[in-house]
């Protein structure tokens, strides 16, 4: 920028835009200086180096503004990025539970989950094991999500690809309605004798 340019000419662009042509280093400063602006290294590796004449602060101002609302458009648009939770046909009840509970968090952010099942070995001769795992995590979520890739197989992997819902908070939504009224009446309907009996 200004000073810190050091070569013998560059290629002028003025602050519409417009091309100026090749011109001395010493031109260009002098052009710049009289509009009250900076001269800036644009393209430093083209033959000879594209100079613009602006206001760099201003320049500077536009694109961290820009930047700034780039990132927050990313933050608030959700990521629909692909990640993949693992287990093995072998799998307990608890661990199964922690990896349906992890898939249900990938999915509340926006991401699609890709769930792999792993055979080792002779598991491979028995792909119902890797199915029914794979259908296990598919009721449990089947309000959050819906399957993008029904299950199969890739290599010793079985794998189903699960993408967010659009329609999961309107039937979580629904589901609470539901639930609610009819809870209600069952404390009114239990005896005060029976709560008591029920504490001791």
């Amino acid at each position: 920028m200004n000073e810190r340019i050091r070569v013998p000419e560059v290629r002028m662009v003025d602050e519409d835009g417009e091309q100026l042509g090749v011109m001395s280093i010493q031109d260009a400063m002098k052009l710049a200086d009289e509009k009250g602006l900076d001269l800036v290294e644009v393209a430093p590796q083209a033959i000879p180096p594209v100079c613009r004449v602006m206001d760099y602060g201003k320049f500077k101002y536009e694109a961290t503004r820009k930047e700034r609302e780039a990132r927050k458009a990313r933050k608030t648009k959700p990521t629909q990025d692909l990640r993949e939770v693992r287990m093995k046909t072998r799998i307990g009840k608890h661990d199964l539970d922690s990896k349906t509970r992890l898939v249900k968090r990938l999915l509340d952010r926006g991401a699609k989950v890709k769930v792999s099942v792993m055979f080792r070995g002779r598991e491979i001769d028995h792909p119902e094991l890797g199915m029914g795992l794979l259908r296990n995590v598919a009721d449990v979520l089947v309000d959050d999500a819906l399957l993008e890739r029904p299950p199969t197989f890739e290599g010793r992997f079985l794998a189903m690809t699960l993408a967010p819902n659009p329609q999961r908070e309107k039937l979580a939504e629904a589901n609470k309605a539901a639930a609610k009224p009819a809870a209600e009446p069952a404390k009114e309907k239990k005896p005060e004798k029976e709560l008591k009996v029920a504490e001791a």
